[in-house]
């Protein structure tokens, strides 16, 4: 049987790439690192690491052992947690890392829904970025995360090694947000094509990058005005005439006063917002959140264009 504590420092000899800075991180000696991982190598035969002069890299068999170190230090954290709770009878908690527009739009109606089944639970929400938030409900430092990606597969897969589970919450297409006197203001739709002229204000540094994809297909290059990471900031700068903005429609502002929405033509540029959950044991509060998610998405409405 595989030592615990000889694959927690093995997942630190992999975060460090040497024995010195592992054995510095987990308070030890760099021979006793190096005779912990001697001892995981001959327990497994085979070895784990090669050791050069340069450092430490796993082998193959390291990175397995590396990865699957990640989901058994988050199941031992979550079974702690849940022991100390049966002991204590402390109140729940459930911590949720969400994006921005995703925190402001979709989780404050979810968690009214959830809080008023659970009166007693206590929240914790982080805002970051999916690359950000994926490996904090991998490692346990999340219970629940509402993530998003854009064009191409989900970055959670089935089948993979990742130890987490996608579950696709709405396609969130694109909308041209314009001043509202614009000259294509009263359209129902229009095509990229429409806007070649334009200067482009970007809410999200991702979203400036898939608009230079889409007018390079419709035959024209981006002009940009402004590269920002604010989607209500870039739609106060096109309110202000500044340009015109490709938003998402979940992050499209209440406040629509001054602006004009348009719904874009096929090929339109989607963002997809999806739940991250963990794949070991459930939580009913991440559970209970989930279904409070999927409800507050089948009320939205949608923004007039």
């Amino acid at each position: 049987m595989i030592d615990v504590r000889r694959l927690a420092v093995l997942r630190e000899v992999a975060r460090q790439g040497s024995f010195n800075r592992a054995a510095a991180a987990l308070r030890l000696t760099p021979s006793a690192v190096s005779q912990q991982v001697s001892a995981l190598e001959r327990g497994l035969g085979v070895a784990v690491v090669r050791r050069s002069t340069r450092g430490v890299e796993l082998t193959e068999a390291g990175r397995v052992l590396a990865g699957a170190s990640d989901a058994i230090t988050a199941e031992l954290a979550n079974a702690e947690e849940e022991i100390a709770r049966l002991a204590s009878r402390r109140t729940e908690r459930l911590t949720v890392a969400t994006f921005t527009s995703g925190g402001q739009r979709l989780l404050p109606p979810a968690l009214l829904r959830l809080t008023a089944a659970h009166p007693g639970v206590e929240l914790t929400v982080l805002e970051v970025e999916p690359e950000e938030s994926l490996p904090l409900v991998r490692s346990g430092g999340a219970d629940l995360a509402l993530a998003y990606h854009f064009d191409g597969p989900p970055p959670v897969r089935p089948g993979d090694r990742s130890g987490l589970t996608w579950t696709p919450l709405l396609d969130d297409p694109m909308w041209i947000v314009l001043p509202a006197g614009h000259r294509l203001a009263g359209r129902e739709s229009v095509a990229l094509a429409d806007l070649a002229r334009e200067r482009w204000v970007h809410g999200c540094l991702v979203v400036g990058d898939l608009l230079d994809h889409y007018a390079a297909m419709a035959g024209f290059e981006v002009v940009t005005a402004c590269r920002g990471t604010d989607y209500i900031f870039a739609q106060s700068l096109v309110r202000a005439g500044v340009g015109v903005s490709m938003i998402p429609q979940v992050a499209l502002t209440a406040d629509l006063g001054g602006l004009a929405t348009v719904p874009l033509d096929q090929p339109c540029p989607s963002r997809f917002v999806g739940i991250v959950t963990a794949q070991r044991r459930p939580r009913p509060l991440a559970d209970a959140l989930a279904a409070a998610l999927h409800d507050t998405v089948a009320g939205l409405p949608l923004p007039a264009a």
